[in-house]
């Protein structure tokens, strides 16, 4: 793949009103679950990037008759339960933990073998926290010896037993691999995580007529419980706007002098809401506007002005509600009067790269004091950043987007390697960051 470089250029104040594109975690399960209810399922906002489409790919592969995406349109004919067939070869996941992860539990209760397989980066990320748990329901799934792509699924055609799982990190993504194989289970599967993670699974899966069960326990821990062997009611779903992608622009607003700016029809759901909590707590100008609710999940527009922002110590208990957003938090901590510290995050580390290393080179290369720790990092802010040389992206989307929007108090030139992999998450992010006020050219590397 061509090296893709982006080339931000210092300064800029951001203004306007935009909308980003559609969430790409609610638009992964819209696939699956319009693939396994009965009826048609229609979709619109639908995020057309490589993710979310080799999902969409996965399910064509399984004889799922998909529509589109046409400007984020989909339409999905549904199978049932039951109704999926044998792909002809080995289905290619990309860069898509989502898909891999999900499908894995999906694939489970299946009467039929495949496997997975997908590009370098995928193929380094931990799988063996969805093949232990499937592998008590009593699948059979066979990785390479570190624990990781590609995977063999072994379908038990039905025959899985269902388990109460107490999960050993929390994490959305095996939360919900162990519910959707619950769909195929004897019994009454729940999923138990130490601390609230994005309840998207649970709420489409209620929204599609398939009752989930949320509690919260004693504490921080969630416990969602499903009973095996019912049906999936097709549906429309309206996707929100990502607010993953929408964090770029928040961070970009709250750190540029005299900005104003609208980000429109956002998801707010409240397992995703981090990021908004903890720049309030550095002292953001951010108001939430026209709330509504779409599809069971609530939306809201984002109104951020300029104010100076002041370091903290990340609460905890937000860390797995802004998980996604700590790279761009990191930019904002960068330009926070004072010390900012997160702990809690060790997570970062096998995310597409290990966010934690990546994000403290890239911040300490325009200088900015940034100290890694083990499960976070330490930020002493206020800096103005200065260019020198090169950012290493790591073929990682969001790093590219972070240090985009480092270039902002930047005071020369800043150019970020490897940006190719943004059109994974975010297709159009160059033209709304240019829009709104930075300037930013994609090159390719000679």
């Amino acid at each position: 793949m061509a090296n893709i470089q982006f080339k931000v250029q210092p300064g800029g104040t951001i203004k306007g009103r935009i909308r980003v594109p559609g969430d790409k975690s609610i638009s992964h399960r819209s696939i699956m679950m319009g693939a396994l209810a009965e009826g048609t399922t229609t979709v619109t906002g639908f995020l057309e990037g490589a993710d979310a489409l080799a999902t969409l790919q996965a399910f064509r592969d399984m004889g799922v008759e998909i529509q589109g995406p046409e400007n984020g349109n989909v339409t999905i004919q549904g199978v049932g339960l039951r109704g999926l067939k044998k792909p002809s070869k080995p289905m290619d996941m990309g860069n898509s933990g989502t898909s891999t992860r999900l499908l894995a539990g999906i694939l489970a209760g299946q009467d039929f073998e495949c496997e997975l397989i997908g590009d370098a980066s995928l193929s380094k990320r931990p799988m063996k926290r969805v093949t232990d748990p499937l592998a008590l329901m009593g699948a059979e799934l066979i990785t390479s010896e570190g624990g990781t792509l590609p995977m063999t699924i072994k379908g038990k055609g039905g025959n899985l037993k269902a388990i109460d799982y107490t999960l050993p990190m929390a994490s959305a993504q095996v939360k919900s691999c162990v519910l959707l194989a619950g769909l195929f289970a004897d019994g009454k599967t729940c999923a138990e995580e130490p601390a609230p993670t994005r309840d998207h699974t649970e709420r489409m899966l209620n929204g599609f007529g398939y009752e989930v069960s949320s509690n919260k326990l004693n504490g921080q821990r969630m416990k969602a419980c499903l009973q095996g062997g019912g049906r999936l009611t097709a549906r429309h779903i309206d996707v929100p706007s990502d607010i993953s992608s929408a964090a770029f622009f928040m961070v970009a607003a709250a750190v540029s002098k005299d900005s104003d700016l609208v980000i429109e029809h956002v998801g707010m759901n409240p397992t995703r809401t981090g990021i908004i909590d903890i720049l309030k707590l550095m002292g953001a100008d951010l108001q939430l506007e026209n709330f509504h609710e779409v599809g069971g999940e609530p939306v809201a527009d984002v109104h951020i002005k300029y104010a100076p922002l002041k370091g903290i110590h990340i609460p905890e208990e937000l860390v797995a509600l802004a998980i996604d957003e700590f790279p761009v938090l990191f930019v904002a901590a960068a330009a926070a009067e004072g010390q900012t510290v997160l702990t809690g995050a060790e997570e970062l580390r096998v995310k597409e790269s290990d966010r934690i290393q990546v994000m403290a080179d890239g911040l300490n290369a325009v200088g900015v004091d940034a100290q890694p720790t083990p499960d976070g990092m330490i930020i002493n802010g206020g800096a103005q950043s200065q260019q020198s040389g090169e950012i290493q992206s790591h073929h990682d989307h969001r790093i590219s987007m972070a240090m985009t929007v480092a270039g902002i108090n930047a005071t020369d030139e800043i150019v970020i390697d490897d940006c190719a992999n943004v059109n994974t998450s975010f297709p159009i992010f160059l033209d709304l960051i240019n829009e709104v006020g930075m300037s930013v050219k994609a090159v390719e590397a000679e």
